[in-house]
């Protein structure tokens, strides 16, 4: 029996070695897909927020990168488990607001508690069992009948006839009074009720058929007359110093009658404490942000989409996002509970979670919370940022060699 010889050639050789390569590449492939594999199952079956378990922060007791506030922050998060037993005495009867108009009804007590059952002869009135129960007075809906003066002089019959003026109204000569209009613009954005189903609430309680094409149009009508209010709301924030903006998909129906909604945006730009602006836009490219902003030269964050890149004054300032940032470093915890380079860094970017937390449990102002951030966070994030200068280094020389 005969071996059959090594390959010794040059080509032989780097043969080898391609194919060592292409195997190695594989192998990364595959384990780099099982991952995401693993992933967008914790993601569809696992917890929904993103926090760290005991056990997790059980890692660090050897050392010493996670802070008490911070295992305290991520406890007091920690999805709640609740017991059969009752623990702890019942906080007692809810007491009603005291802003509430108050409607007594008197119970008089029955003929035969009316008498003394010893001498007979009728007792009297010494006070009050009194209780308090919420209660409603239904939405009672009626005509609204309007009578404009007439006058005329008798003596001066040339001159005709005045009438009093008829004062402004949101919708002129509409059927619905501007009390009626506001209650379904209400009703629709803040109780969440859809304009097909107050119209059918109409035709239920008061047998009046109004269709949802015309609470359509008084719903437009008020959002022309709030543009201005929307333009100075815009102004104030461009001529603000901060802005956070976000946008959110929302599908659209179209006139083209294809039978699928298009995806269209709504972008949402604000400040914590001050106004909020939604901006709707058909798409989501550049062009939305960057007539809102105008030559905006505060700080704007965002998240990491790059339509937020070259818009905006010169000056301006993009802030990321801490909470996406973090993510992609949570999800490889996720994977790998005990990995040495996210799990310290998740644990450190909690700390700056826990520095805000402190400081709204506190009730600090602005300026005692930006020193607050000064001591506790600057050195913070300066550990964060050489950590993730390093492990971005160890990465780049492993995919060199």
């Amino acid at each position: 029996m005969s071996i059959a010889p090594i390959p010794s050639a040059p080509a032989d050789l780097e043969l080898i070695a391609q194919l060592k390569s292409q195997l190695q590449y594989a192998e990364l492939r595959i384990r780099v897909l099982e991952e995401r594999l693993r992933l967008m199952r914790i993601e569809k079956y696992g917890a929904a927020s993103e926090r760290l378990s005991d056990a997790q922060l059980e890692l660090f007791e050897l050392k010493p990168v996670v802070s008490e506030m911070v295992v305290e922050v991520e406890r007091e998060h920690a999805p709640v488990h609740r017991s059969t037993k009752r623990s702890g005495k019942h906080p007692g009867r809810q007491e009603l607001p005291s802003n509430l108009p108050r409607v007594e009804r008197v119970l008089p007590c029955a003929p035969d508690q009316r008498v003394c059952k010893r001498c007979g002869k009728e007792t009297v009135v010494i006070g009050y069992e009194e209780s308090s129960q919420l209660d409603v007075e239904p939405a009672k809906y009626f005509a609204l009948v309007t009578k404009r003066e007439k006058r005329a002089c008798r003596r001066c019959e040339e001159l005709g006839v005045v009438s009093a003026p008829l004062p402004p109204r949101i919708i002129e000569k509409c059927l619905a009074s501007d009390r009626i209009v506001i209650d379904t613009v209400v009703s629709k954005y803040c109780n969440h009720t859809p304009l097909h189903r107050q119209s059918m609430i109409l035709e239920r309680d008061i047998g009046l058929e109004i269709s949802r094409a015309t609470l359509d149009g008084w719903v437009l009508k008020v959002g022309e007359l709030l543009i201005p209010m929307v333009a100075a709301m815009r102004r104030e924030l461009i001529n603000g110093s901060y802005i956070q903006a976000d946008e959110t998909p929302v599908d659209v129906q179209m006139h083209e009658g294809r039978g699928k909604n298009h995806q269209a945006y709504v972008w949402q730009y604000g400040r914590p404490g001050g106004c909020v602006v939604f901006d709707f836009r058909l798409g989501r490219g550049r062009d939305g942000p960057k007539r809102f902003l105008g030559q905006f030269k505060g700080i704007l964050q965002t998240d990491g989409y790059a339509a937020y890149d070259q818009i905006g004054g010169t000056s301006m300032v993009h802030a990321a996002c801490w909470a996406h940032a973090r993510r992609q470093f949570f999800e490889a915890v996720q994977l790998n509970p005990r990995d040495p380079v996210a799990t310290p860094i998740v644990a450190q970017m909690n700390e700056l979670f826990a520095v805000d937390t402190e400081a709204r449990r506190k009730a600090l102002s602005f300026a005692a919370r930006h020193v607050r951030r000064q001591e506790i966070a600057k050195p913070l994030l300066d550990e964060i940022r050489s950590k993730i200068g390093a492990s971005t280094v160890r990465c780049i020389a492993l995919q060199c060699t």
